[in-house]
């Protein structure tokens, strides 16, 4: 930890290797608690792998790593169980409800029932979504359907949500308010992680890391890097870093 941040995620030398490939090669970095930390790369360049493993959901190969307190070489189960996640895609049940969804989801994260009743009341007001609660999550609007899916993911107030390209797909206003919900949920102490592939919501975060043929070739502050590059965009800083990817996207 540094200055007296506490870092909700810390990686030291992490590497993934599938036979002769090397996925992530030896990556470290910090994520601090309650922080938007962007987590970009081009397809290929190993972020969707690097997720992965901080999610409990694959091993490294070699190297350390801790996400909310817990090691992700011994304690994969716990930290499944004190995170949300968010993939990229669409993973709540079309043929169920807008509610029914919701409690399925707080029963998987193991949010008590009564609690888990207050819970949705609230999410859906938030959402604007109360009238729609019985409706069949398959007939709302695509920008609806990612407003969901992200408030199912910290129905269970997680110290950390990964967000997987979480508004893929969606049209620029429906990006606006997804935004926004991360916003209010870093503002109640939850901390961010999220890959896009939209280099204008990139400087939404409070710090990005470039991932470049499974390494990381920056991080650092959006003003910080744009300054460091002289570049007037985080698309520009991508575009000279990716330049010299060998992976092919």
């Amino acid at each position: 930890m540094m200055g007296g941040e506490v870092n909700v995620i810390e990686v030291q030398h992490l590497v993934k290797r599938f036979g002769e490939f090397t996925a992530v090669d030896d990556i470290s970095f910090e994520v601090r608690k309650g922080e938007i930390f962007g987590f970009l790369g081009a397809n290929g360049a190993g972020k969707t792998t690097a997720m992965k493993m901080l999610t409990g959901l694959s091993f490294p190969t070699s190297g350390e790593g801790h996400v909310a307190g817990f090691d992700i070489w011994k304690e994969s189960e716990q930290i499944k169980k004190h995170i949300g996640y968010m993939s990229q895609k669409f993973s709540l049940y079309g043929d169920l409800t807008v509610s029914d969804n919701m409690e399925l989801f707080a029963g998987i994260y193991g949010v008590p029932r009564h609690e888990a009743a207050h819970r949705i009341t609230e999410l859906l007001d938030r959402l604007s979504l109360s009238r729609e609660r019985n409706a069949l999550v398959k007939d709302l609007p695509q920008g609806w359907k990612q407003k969901l899916a992200f408030s199912v993911s910290i129905i269970h107030s997680p110290g950390i949500v990964f967000l997987d390209e979480p508004t893929g797909g969606v049209d620029p206003a429906a990006r606006r308010q997804f935004w926004e919900l991360i916003y209010e949920a870093v503002d109640e102490g939850i901390t961010a992680f999220v890959t896009t592939h939209y280099m204008d919501e990139a400087e939404y975060c409070n710090r990005i890391s470039m991932m470049v043929d499974g390494r990381i070739d920056a991080l650092d502050s959006p003003a910080a890097l744009k300054t460091r590059y002289g570049a007037s965009s985080i698309a520009e800083v991508f575009d000279i870093l990716a330049r010299g990817a060998k992976r092919a996207e």
